[in-house]
Order: structure tokens, then sequence, then C-alpha cells
């Protein structure tokens, strides 16, 4: 079975990923490669972003690899937060806060439509490829769901009466932004 790196140590996007890609190839982390080295995102896009994690592990380990970068975008903000998603309320990872800036931001505005995306570098034997996904959707008011993370509470898909942090891991790694990015990934990967 073939060997993948996955530039993070997320578990959730680790187990949202092994999950789309389940005997197919065996996923790693960067602790599974004791790497842990804190990769900075300093590019102003997803694609910049994914490709920097990417590029800084199949440079230093010479691995098959690839990084992703996601973020929700909200069309009444102008896109943001974007690629400032994970620390938009300063501290990087603070969920509740994060989530309270944006419903703060949005009290006055009446468009509350927003898309989660994914972006994902691949270098798979030297070359890199991307690959990406969205999923459209609205703020909810106020936040409803314990499952999922980071905004998933707020954020209801197209479609559907519920959030994606009130749905089952398989009910949302069937229609999230980064399940069809994997998807896209998966498709190449079986390739080979």
């Amino acid at each position: 079975m073939q060997q993948l790196v996955f530039a993070t140590n997320n578990a959730h996007k680790l187990e949202e990923i092994q999950a789309k890609l389940a005997g197919r190839i065996e996923l790693l982390s960067l602790d599974d490669i004791n790497c842990h080295d804190d990769i900075e995102e300093t590019g102003l896009t997803f694609a910049e972003n994914a490709a920097i994690k990417s590029r800084f592990i199949y440079d230093k380990y010479q691995v098959n690899c690839f990084g992703d970068d996601s973020g929700l975008e909200i069309d009444a903000l102008g896109g943001e937060p974007g690629v400032y998603s994970a620390r938009y309320a300063g501290k990087h990872g603070d969920h509740a806060a994060n989530i309270a800036k944006v419903l703060n931001n949005l009290k006055d505005k009446s468009d509350r439509t927003a898309r989660f995306r994914t972006v994902i570098s691949l270098i798979w034997n030297g070359e890199e490829r991307f690959f990406d996904g969205a999923v459209e959707g609205t703020i909810r008011m106020e936040p409803s769901g314990n499952g999922g993370f980071g905004y998933d509470p707020i954020f209801q898909p197209d479609g559907y009466h519920i959030t994606f942090a009130e749905m089952s891991l398989q009910e949302k790694n069937n229609i999230s932004h980064r399940a069809i990015a994997v998807e896209k990934l998966a498709e190449f990967l079986n390739k080979f």
C-alpha cells in the first residue's frame, strides 16, 4: 500500500480524510514522520498556503505528500474570514471566539450566504497538482450542534436544514468542501 503524508496534525482533518481514502493508501500525519516544525502559513490564498505545507514536507523529507488549506468565505464580509479562518478572532484555533466574531460582524447583515472552500496541494513523485472543493450555504443566527469543528455549528449547507455540527461525520463527509477536494485527490491517486 502506498504511503502519503498529510501535512497536518489536526486529528479532525485526518479522521475526515482517512474515512475518504480508506483502503486506498496509508495516510501518515506529521507526527508519524517525526516532523515537529511549525510550518507558517504566510500565503494570501488557500492554494498558496496549501503549497507552502506540501513543498516544505517534500523538500525536507522527499516523500509523497499533500497539504491543504480551508476556510469560510462569507459574501457580506467580502470573503472574510477566508485564509484567516483559524485565527480570525486573534488566537489560532479559538473556535468559540471565531464564531462570536463572525456572528457579531453579521449582526446587521441580511445576506448570510457563505461557502467553505478547500484547496489541496499534492506533490506526487516530485510533481505538484492542485485539487479544490467548495460547498455553498448560509450562516445561522446562532450555533447549533456539537459535532465537527471550527465554524461547523453556524454553517448550514444549501439543501439542508441542519448545520455541519448537527451531521454525523459520514453525512458531512458526503458533502463537505474537503470531501469534494479529497474525492478529486483520490481519483488521481487511483491511477497509480
